[in-house]
């Protein structure tokens, strides 16, 4: 676990971060939003195989960062790496699920055709989908357990149906990297334990998962690490680590030492 002492960062030391099992490496990266710079100094990494979190209060970046992962975003400093190479849009197949908000429901279009359009970057404009590319909407309709709604148009969905089907369209891509901005954000209890699953099995298949969330009951009991991120990586390390020093969430989330995060989670000294 790394922590800082005054206003330094804490992050993955650079030599996990560079390790060849790194599917995605954050070095250093800084990122200024209408001048303002939002990230500063962020350090991360995550292997294969692994589910990790990404934790921080609102307004900290999380977002953001994920937007820059994706090449939305250029940072002004550091650089983002994926498989070792520098992140460009379509190098390496990369799967985004974004907060269910920011997707337009009302589209009059099926359940298979929004997960076919996570394909659209690999096939191109004006190339139609064949038997391939509707084999593996099919495939990530199943993991989700959305096969029987196929056809059924999107806008008559429940919520967690319609982040099972943003889900399935990253996994269309059969990505090594499968970023999650949010996924349990205004779900029943059952869609959260049916994703949380499927989120630690595409970890332990070998694919490396991060995902934001405010849910951190939820992160402590299915992530690998965590990543505290407040405008640059707080601290990092396992949850029973992170449970040993009561520091990091206060600066992370500006909160007392008889917040009741801190009993919730049952940080100690």
């Amino acid at each position: 676990m790394s922590t800082t002492n005054g206003n330094d960062t804490a992050a993955a030391d650079s030599s996990e971060a560079v390790s060849g099992e790194a599917v995605l490496r954050a070095s250093d990266v800084a990122v200024e939003l209408a001048g303002r710079r939002v990230l500063r100094n962020v350090n991360i990494h995550v292997g294969l195989g692994e589910l990790v979190g990404l934790i921080g209060p609102n307004g900290a970046g999380k977002t953001t960062l994920l937007r820059t992962i994706l090449g939305l975003l250029h940072p002004v400093e550091g650089g983002v790496f994926i498989e070792g190479h520098a992140i460009r849009p379509g190098r390496v197949p990369v799967g985004y699920v974004p907060q269910r908000q920011d997707f337009a429901w009302q589209m009059p279009v099926s359940v298979a055709d929004v997960v076919m359009t996570g394909l659209t970057g690999s096939l191109g404009l004006f190339h139609r989908p064949g038997a391939e590319q509707w084999k593996a909407v099919a495939e990530a309709l199943d993991r989700v357990r959305m096969r029987e709604f196929a056809d059924r148009p999107v806008e008559q969905l429940s919520g967690g149906q319609r982040q099972r089907v943003l889900v399935a369209r990253a996994l269309a891509l059969r990505p090594s990297l499968l970023l999650l901005d949010e996924p349990f954000t205004g779900l029943d209890m059952p869609t959260q334990e049916l994703l949380s699953d499927l989120f630690v099995g595409l970890a332990h298949e070998g694919r490396a998962v991060l995902m934001t969330t405010h849910d951190i009951l939820a992160a402590f009991d299915v992530c690998d690490r965590l990543v505290l991120l407040n405008r640059t990586v707080v601290g990092e390390g396992t949850p029973d680590q992170l449970t040993s020093d009561p520091q990091l969430w206060m600066r992370t989330f500006g909160v007392g030492e008889n917040s009741p995060l801190l009993r919730v989670l049952k940080v100690t000294q």
